[in-house]
């Protein structure tokens, strides 16, 4: 079951934006952490084709439970689901490290009145990754979240998202640091009737 909560309008988005959740994000390796997000964002590489699949099926599972009850609550009978582009250009990625936006794309053409909007955003210059914070072996170029970094860094199909409901899906909400809010106004300005944003996990961190 979703939960819902409001983004406010900041330097990023123009206006407030419901958003909605499916459980908290609390820690990696905590006591009822959804750690298969981490699983899914397969940062290095490294994690067995397996782990992937189940981490994959189970974000299947709860975009399946959730989305419908969103539509219902917004009294919307369709819409498509747009995933927030991952922080390096698209081509950076092996299949493996794009899990996520492959269960948006599952779920998006099991669950009536979805059209799946995966192709829409795609990220063509890097941005900095906000979660890497240390020194991790790997290259961690690109700008910083600022507003309009979006549109800068990403290719967008005005055509696709002219005049859609939008549910736009990440894996993790943290507030203050602004790609989603950012990527919410970006779909309003290339056309988007409405948009709702939605995540898996949500931290209280500010």
């Amino acid at each position: 079951m979703s939960n819902e909560f409001i983004i406010e309008r900041n330097y990023y988005l123009k206006r407030n934006t419901t958003g909605y959740y499916h459980q908290l994000y609390t820690g990696f390796r905590q006591p009822g952490n959804p750690d298969f997000l981490n699983t899914l964002k397969n940062t290095f590489d490294s994690e067995p084709h397996r782990n992937l699949v189940e981490a994959r099926d189970k974000v299947i599972g709860i975009l399946i439970e959730d989305i419908p009850e969103i539509l219902t609550d917004s009294c919307w009978s369709n819409c498509m689901l747009v995933g927030v582009p991952r922080a390096k250009s698209l081509k950076s990625y092996l299949n493996s490290q794009l899990m996520l936006r492959e269960a948006i794309r599952i779920a998006a053409n099991n669950i009536h009145g979805v059209i799946d909007g995966t192709d829409c955003i795609k990220r063509v210059v890097n941005t900095r990754t906000t979660h890497l914070r240390t020194a991790t072996g790997i290259p961690n170029d690109g700008d910083e979240p600022y507003p309009g970094i979006t549109v800068d860094t990403c290719q967008i199909d005005k055509s696709r998202i002219m005049n859609q409901n939008i549910i736009l899906i990440d894996d993790i909400y943290t507030r203050n640091v602004n790609i989603d809010e950012d990527c919410i106004q970006a779909l309003l300005d290339n056309g988007a009737n409405k948009v709702i944003f939605y995540s898996i996990g949500y931290t209280r961190r500010i």
